[in-house]
């Protein structure tokens, strides 16, 4: 699937360490700062998924996998514990 979609299949590689250190980032206590990086970079490789499928006019199916992901990320970064959420200091 990369192939067709005109990565590199060393790409594989990359993108997986680093939603390995994002799922260790977000599930390790404390470091809220690491863990909205985490989120992010989970955000931008979902939304890159499917613009990806989209650019190759890839089937509806295809879709269904990164969506859901997105939508999974989108959630757990909303509901999580106020302890796990940055604040930004006001002046």
């Amino acid at each position: 699937m990369m192939q067709r979609l005109g990565y590199p299949l060393y790409f594989l590689t990359i993108i997986g360490v680093w939603k390995i250190l994002g799922v260790v980032a977000v599930l390790a206590p404390r470091f809220p700062l690491v863990k909205e990086w985490a989120y992010a970079g989970f955000f931008f490789a979902m939304t890159g998924a499917i613009i990806s499928h989209f650019a190759v006019n890839d089937a509806a199916m295809e879709y269904f996998g990164p969506t859901l992901l997105l939508v999974l990320t989108v959630v757990s970064w909303y509901f999580r514990p106020l302890d796990r959420k940055t604040v930004l200091a006001t002046n």
